[in-house]
């Protein structure tokens, strides 16, 4: 048990948890945005990031701070803290991204946690090997186990209270992915990002980030808090949450705003094609885009990045309302239909059903079917799995219209898709009372074919009669020949 992370309330993958980091005297709520801060570019400061923003935590590059001769001895003098004026947590970063963009850097894992210790960092990072994607698999494992091997070599320096991550790298291969986070999980080390997934998310490769999470998530414990390295864009932060992500790093606020761009939670727009604002942030409500177009370029990126912070952290809690209120889902599904790309993460996602399942909590508000999507949830999956525990009489109609006046079946169970078939009375009973449109799609149909299929394999000795509105003819041929069948569109 990690004792640093408490989760409080799950929805899905997504939870709201607690990370402590003793070092910065601070409980850390997640899921939670880490600003990036350049120790050389300071576009919106710290302290307004604390006092304006709420922001609890960030992350800075111990590197950067190392190679700037200026910067270090003011790092170490005064600590990081008071250099950079914040009172929250401060994580750094290592150097891995120099080593993925330049090819070396010059410090070990040693030195850099050492250093990371020696100016204050609340969380270190030691200097993993950063994958990209698609390499070949001999490269995939012969990084991996230089990055194992490193992790061992962070467990033996001694960083007194500072926590420390465990990279899990892997590229893109879940097999390794999954080793990697087994093995990580099994150091002593305390925080897990998931690294080298920013070229996936560069090339809107969200179904590949997916895979590359959940197999993460597989190799590390329930207690694991996961860190998923570069997610700047709070586009896909809803989708992170409900794969199990509780840290996301972001520079996206400033080098954005540094370009003209402009964040939205359904995409990123250029200043010069805005006659209006979609938005009422401090920003937006006192400017218009031509105004801000008009500022001087320092002004106008400082402006543009605190419009894109407030975007970014109002993702976040907008994320843990959701969790708190069991509609993280419902969230994504909005998120998902902002681009073609972020539809593919979450039906990949979905393939993950089984695996989001075990967090799901057994009851919630309400159920909102608002896609076909909704029909490979993981509540349908844990009613159809649930359906072996029900006691069956001898004769059963299942049916989407009334029950039954006659005594011709032992008993009459309700049929509405996606779920299928239960009985009466659990209609009341979570996720049975569904919001379900009257215009139920082929996905929810053929959800409720599967329920149906499940209990009738499952009991194997008892007459089934199905009552269905106009079943299409591949949907009822899936189910079992002994099922009989009754039209009721012709009543």
């Amino acid at each position: 048990m990690r004792e640093c992370f408490e989760i409080r309330a799950t929805d899905a993958g997504g939870r709201l948890g607690e990370l402590t980091v003793p070092r910065a005297d601070a409980t850390v709520e997640t899921p939670a945005l880490l600003p990036v801060i350049n120790p050389n570019l300071d576009t919106i400061s710290p302290r307004r990031l604390a006092d304006e923003f709420g922001a609890e935590i960030l992350i800075t590059n111990s590197y950067i701070i190392h190679g700037t001769e200026d910067v270090r001895e003011e790092a170490l003098e005064y600590g990081l803290h008071e250099v950079l004026d914040f009172p929250g947590a401060i994580m750094t970063d290592s150097g891995s991204f120099q080593l993925a963009e330049y090819g070396e850097i010059d410090v070990t894992t040693e030195e850099i946690l050492e250093f990371q210790h020696a100016i204050g960092s609340d969380i270190g990072t030691p200097v993993d090997i950063p994958t990209p994607p698609d390499v070949s698999r001999e490269r995939a494992e012969a990084e991996l186990e230089t990055t194992q091997e490193r992790l061992e070599a962070a467990e033996a320096v001694d960083t007194g209270e500072m926590l420390v991550s465990a990279p899990v790298q892997g590229s893109t291969y879940p097999d390794l992915r999954e080793r990697a986070g087994r093995h990580a999980d099994a150091t002593d080390l305390d925080v897990f990002p998931v690294g080298a997934v920013v070229p996936l998310m560069n090339d809107y490769r969200y179904d590949d980030v997916v895979d590359a999470v959940a197999a993460a998530k597989r190799g590390l414990g329930a207690d694991a808090p996961v860190h998923l390295f570069g997610a700047g864009h709070p586009m896909m932060f809803a989708l992170a949450a409900a794969m199990g992500c509780d840290l996301f790093d972001s520079a996206a606020y400033a080098l954005y705003a540094r370009d003209d761009r402009y964040l939205t939670v359904r995409g990123t727009r250029n200043l010069d094609d805005l006659a209006y604002f979609p938005c009422s942030c401090p920003v937006c409500a006192a400017h218009s885009p031509a105004e801000i177009r008009d500022l001087p370029d320092r002004k106008r990126e400082q402006e543009l990045a605190a419009h894109n912070l407030h975007v970014t952290f109002a993702e976040i809690r907008r994320i843990k309302q959701a969790i708190r209120a069991g509609t993280l889902l419902e969230l994504v599904e909005q998120r998902a239909r902002s681009h073609p790309t972020m539809l593919d993460g979450y039906r990949t996602l979905l393939d993950h059903a089984a695996e989001l399942e075990r967090t799901d909590p057994v009851s919630k508000g309400a159920f909102f079917y608002t896609s076909h999507e909704s029909a490979r949830r993981p509540e349908v999956r844990r009613h159809h799995r649930r359906l072996d525990r029900l006691s069956v009489p001898d004769s059963l109609l299942l049916t989407e219209g009334d029950a039954p006046r006659g005594d011709e079946f032992d008993a009459s169970w309700r049929v509405e898709p996606p779920f299928g078939p239960f009985p009466r009375a659990l209609s009341k009973s979570y996720p049975l009372t569904a919001e379900v449109p009257d215009r139920t799609d082929r996905a929810a149909v053929a959800a409720a074919a599967d329920g149906v299929t499940r209990l009738v394999e499952s009991n194997p000795d008892t007459e089934f009669t199905l009552a269905h509105r106009g079943w299409p003819a591949p949907i009822r041929d899936r189910l079992p020949a002994r099922v009989e069948l009754v039209d009721l569109t012709g009543e």
